[in-house]
């Protein structure tokens, strides 16, 4: 008779907790679902509009999994409390062990703020030809951790993103044109104002050199074996490592035909017999 009382009241304590809970647990699943498809479909709008204000790629990826991962935070905490679970210590906690993982994970994390200041501040972007650390090639992509550079004999080179902030940054692809700058030395033998001449008529022939502002030509230097000449022109930025070459050649060609004589280092010794 007892053991049959003993089930009845457990019996009836479990049908109480389960009127009492059984709401709460359902009204925290409901808020839990809705709320995660309220998520998704809010970062979805978030990032159509940040595409459609022409945000760089990676920052609007980037802002689209931390708008995410805040607002989904929120519905989780807002799931809990109608559960009737106190959430203040729940933050207490995240925010002790998010303490030890950032102390863990310092190099990690001053990644992830340099690569926040990459994305905002955009000295460069994806298909910028770009000298960071030391490394000079295109940027193929930039992540939370790191930014992948090819240089132009096609390897891979990856780079911490807290090295690029820390280091001088030199985007060769920002501007739309470059300076063209090169030194040609001359024999003190040759006739300047002719050699002059012939390297200015180059510049001014060749059709991807921009002819305003004037290409310049001047002596640079009187040096010990040549009188350096620099030849100065601005051309397209897109054109400026292919015309390098083709100048040079040109520069070349165009002494041959006209006896001017590129002079080498060399020395003079005199020997005293006594």
């Amino acid at each position: 008779m007892i053991n049959t009382q003993l089930y009845v009241k457990y019996f009836d304590m479990a049908l109480n907790y389960a009127s009492v809970y059984s709401f709460k647990i359902l009204g925290a699943l409901v808020i839990f679902i809705v709320g995660r498809w309220f998520v998704k479909k809010l970062t979805i709008l978030s990032k159509q509009l940040m595409l459609k204000s022409k945000l760089d790629t990676t920052l609007v990826e980037f802002s689209q999994s931390i708008i995410y991962f805040i607002l989904l935070l929120a519905v989780i905490i807002a799931s809990l409390n109608a559960l009737g679970i106190e959430t203040t210590s729940f933050v207490a906690v995240f925010g002790a062990v998010g303490l030890a993982v950032g102390l863990a994970l310092q190099g990690s994390l001053a990644n992830i703020g340099a690569a926040v200041l990459i994305m905002f501040f955009r000295p460069f972007k994806i298909g910028d030809t770009v000298d960071v650390a030391g490394a000079m090639g295109t940027v193929d992509e930039i992540n939370l951790f790191s930014t992948t550079i090819t240089p132009i004999d096609n390897r891979t080179i990856i780079i911490p993103n807290a090295k690029i902030i820390a280091g001088n940054i030199t985007n060769f692809s920002m501007q739309e044109k470059r300076r063209l700058d090169i030194t040609v030395g001359i024999s003190y033998e040759d006739d300047l104002k002719a050699a002059k001449n012939v390297f200015l008529e180059l510049l001014r022939s060749n059709e991807k050199i921009i002819q305003d502002p004037e290409p310049f030509v001047g002596v640079l230097e009187l040096a010990d074996n040549s009188v350096n000449l620099a030849l100065r022109a601005w051309v397209k930025t897109e054109d400026y490592g292919d015309l390098r070459f083709e100048v040079f050649e040109s520069i070349k060609l165009a002494c041959d035909a006209h006896g001017i004589s590129i002079p080498y280092p060399q020395m003079d010794l005199h020997q005293k017999i006594v």
